[in-house]
């Protein structure tokens, strides 16, 4: 038996107009089968319906570069808009010339997983109440909703490993395992690239993470460019914004203030942006960080000299495992996330409702948006805590009434970290525990539309 192709262009050769196409990666560059999306476009199958987390950026090397050629008439996306990043997908999608059906990343990867396992369809708890939800089944099981899921089979699979011997074995690599299992096995036909071809038993049994009954055909890798070492850990100015002509807490200090909610101890999950700050104040303590591409235990990466493409987080940041640290594939990772057994989860918010109604994926008039796993994660039942400036970067504010924006999740919201005010849900309503520091409860009154009250004993916040 020997699966090896002598190139790429051979690998996809047959790939028929028409086909569905899943296309490993995460993020804007981490992990993709470069050489292989390179190849589909030089091969020029058209008509494609392309599944993927993400359809890449930044290079000419990602999936993207086939909705720039015209091979593309659908995508299936957990990501199709990026904030500040203009992408071909929304101008396609907007006007008429392509289809896009977004869809939760931990529910992405079930779909392709139920597929694998001959499973016509499944019932989620995640999207319940949100525009997700809209025509499909709903059904009640033990006085909770679940959403009726259809499994997403797919005639070729392109994902990316570490190593691959001839009977098509395949290994990974650090955190960037990911989607390529669960692709592959919802394939008819999964074509890997690999950085190294091994013979057969170089890989241990105990190290093959896909089995090669699962894989058709191997290619060695020809294009190697791999995510860019800019994403190290994040650090924030120690200055804040002005509201009321007085200064609110800065954004490091937000972070700081999310991160002494939780006690050692603890597993937790950040959502990107703001939220990605707080990792840089629980270090040296026992905190173990998610992250649904499949890390437990890690730090962010900040020297630029030390970092492995391999080992990344949800954020794209670099990172390094901990004594203790695991790394695994997307599907045991939202396992963890949906299965409440996270300790809290943070994330970042374009709006929040006095009814705890969380919106964080897209804003009205765009083109689908950026999901990720906040849905998964947020219909865990985990405690959600969200860390935000008060008011977004046009001063409009953040803390509202009724969401305009797309949910993510109905009544989730447990806290609320802002650089004004500490919000805590309370028997049925939000409760001001703490205010920064300079700042009135008629100041916070002003400049937070919806309904809430302030406990008994305000706090200063910032001073835990």
């Amino acid at each position: 038996m020997n699966k090896l192709f002598d190139s790429p262009d051979a690998a996809v050769a047959d790939i028929a107009d028409g086909a569905t196409v899943a296309i490993a990666g995460f993020g804007v560059g981490h992990s993709y089968p470069n050489s292989l999306t390179v190849a589909l476009r030089d091969q020029g199958a058209t008509h494609l319906r392309v599944v993927a987390n993400s359809l890449g950026g930044g290079g000419q090397h990602r999936p993207q570069i086939l909705v720039e050629n015209g091979q593309v008439d659908a995508v299936v996306l957990s990501f199709s808009a990026r904030p500040g990043i203009a992408s071909p997908e929304e101008a396609l999608v907007a006007e008429g010339k392509l289809d896009l059906e977004m869809v939760p990343q931990g529910i992405l990867v079930d779909r392709l997983r139920a597929a694998a396992a001959g499973l016509p369809a499944f019932y989620s708890p995640v999207t319940v109440g949100t525009p997700l939800a809209d025509g499909k089944e709903v059904r009640d099981f033990d006085g909770k909703a679940y959403v009726l899921e259809r499994s997403l089979p797919v005639d070729v699979a392109l994902i990316r490993g570490w190593r691959a011997d001839r009977f098509g074995n395949v290994q990974f690599r650090g955190s960037s395992a990911h989607f390529h299992a669960s692709f592959a096995k919802a394939a008819r036909l999964a074509i890997v690239e690999v950085q190294e071809i091994v013979e057969p038993g170089v890989i241990a049994p105990d190290q093959i993470d896909l089995p090669g009954i699962f894989v058709h055909r191997v290619v060695q890798s020809t294009i190697t460019i791999g995510a860019s070492a800019g994403r190290m850990g994040r650090r924030a100015p120690e200055s804040g914004r002005d509201y009321l002509g007085k200064p609110a807490l800065s954004r490091s200090a937000i972070a700081r203030r999310a991160a002494a909610l939780v006690p050692d101890g603890s597993y937790i999950n950040l959502g990107s942006g703001l939220p990605t700050l707080v990792a840089g104040h629980i270090r040296g303590r026992e905190v173990f960080l998610h992250a649904e591409n499949g890390a437990l235990g890690y730090d962010l990466l900040d020297d630029p000299e030390d970092y492995d493409p391999d080992f990344f987080d949800a954020a794209g940041n670099f990172i390094r495992l901990r004594s203790g640290g695991a790394v695994f594939e997307s599907v045991a990772s939202f396992e963890i996330a949906r299965s409440g057994k996270l300790s809290a989860i943070m994330l970042g918010a374009y709006q929040v409702s006095e009814a705890a109604d969380l919106a964080n994926w897209a804003t009205p008039g765009q083109q689908g948006g950026g999901i990720g796993g906040a849905m998964d994660l947020a219909a865990s039942g985990a405690p959600v805590i969200v860390v935000m400036e008060h008011t977004d970067s046009k001063g409009r504010p953040k803390l509202v009434a009724d969401c305009a924006y797309p949910l993510t999740a109905p009544g989730c919201v447990t806290t609320i970290v802002t650089d004004l005010a500490l919000f805590q849900w309370r028997d049925g309503r939000f409760v001001v525990e703490e205010i920064a520091p300079g700042f009135t409860r008629e100041d916070i009154r002003g400049l937070t539309p919806m309904r809430f009250d302030f406990a008994a004993t305000v706090g200063v916040l910032g001073e835990a």
